[in-house]
């Protein structure tokens, strides 16, 4: 059984109406309902206002897989929650990390740069599927459309991924490696674009598909039960 824990600011979802009303159980129970759907899947969320952000030790112990959810908030975020959930990830815990989470200070810190990218409010994106052969692409079409979303475009200053997955076509003519793949330490990273909160990008059936993909994807059990790599000790974030 894999253990997701879905992490979500959940900021949106209590002071924007419109947002309610796409997620009234807020994105992260969005997430956690899909995912729990499967037979092999089980699902707990957090959110940033629970002490420690819902992410103790012991939680963070207990999880095969972090989902993270961010766009408001990151500088809200402790830097000592950061460095243990970098701590986990680096010993064999999957990230999967979605939409503004690439800002997040956990990405930063991850992958070391300032993964800056261009964007724009909504637009219509076609995502291809650059790597069918990859196990995240299983059963993804070779190309579909999400009628409206928040508009990411290159240059993305991220470290050259170890596999670019999916590509973001934007009508405005925009380009966007929308889901690469990392290494670090012993953990996988799954990056993955499309989920502006303004849209029902998480009800869409391709993108529950991506997602519950790279969860298994990221999942890797033998090290999650084994390593101890990174999880004791580790050096402060560089600020």
């Amino acid at each position: 059984m894999i253990k997701v824990t879905v992490w979500n600011e959940y900021i949106h979802e209590i002071e924007q109406p419109e947002v309610a009303e796409i997620y009234p159980n807020g994105i992260h129970g969005c997430i956690a309902e899909f995912l729990g759907t499967n037979e092999d899947i089980t699902v707990r969320t957090a959110t940033l206002s629970q002490p420690e952000h819902g992410l103790s030790e012991e939680l963070l112990s207990d999880t095969d897989v972090l989902i993270w959810w961010g766009h408001r908030a990151h500088e809200k975020v402790d830097d000592a929650v950061v460095q243990r959930v970098q701590r986990h990830v680096l010993g064999g815990m999957g990230l999967v990390a979605l939409h503004s989470a690439h800002h997040s200070k956990l990405m930063k810190a991850l992958l070391g740069t300032t993964l800056n990218l261009k964007w724009r409010h909504g637009d219509r994106e076609r995502i291809w599927c650059a790597m069918p052969s990859h196990p995240i692409a299983q059963g993804v079409p070779m190309h579909f459309e999400l009628p409206m979303e928040e508009m990411y475009g290159e240059p993305f200053d991220i470290p050259n991924p170890d596999v670019t997955i999916f590509l973001g076509w934007f009508a405005g003519g925009e380009v966007f490696r929308s889901g690469v793949t990392f290494t670090r330490g012993m953990g996988r990273i799954f990056y993955f674009q499309p989920g502006h909160e303004e849209y029902p990008i998480y009800h869409d059936k391709n993108i529950q598909r991506v997602i519950t993909n790279g969860v298994r994807w990221v999942y890797q059990p033998y090290l999650r039960e084994h390593s101890t790599i990174a999880v004791e000790n580790s050096a402060p974030l560089e600020r």
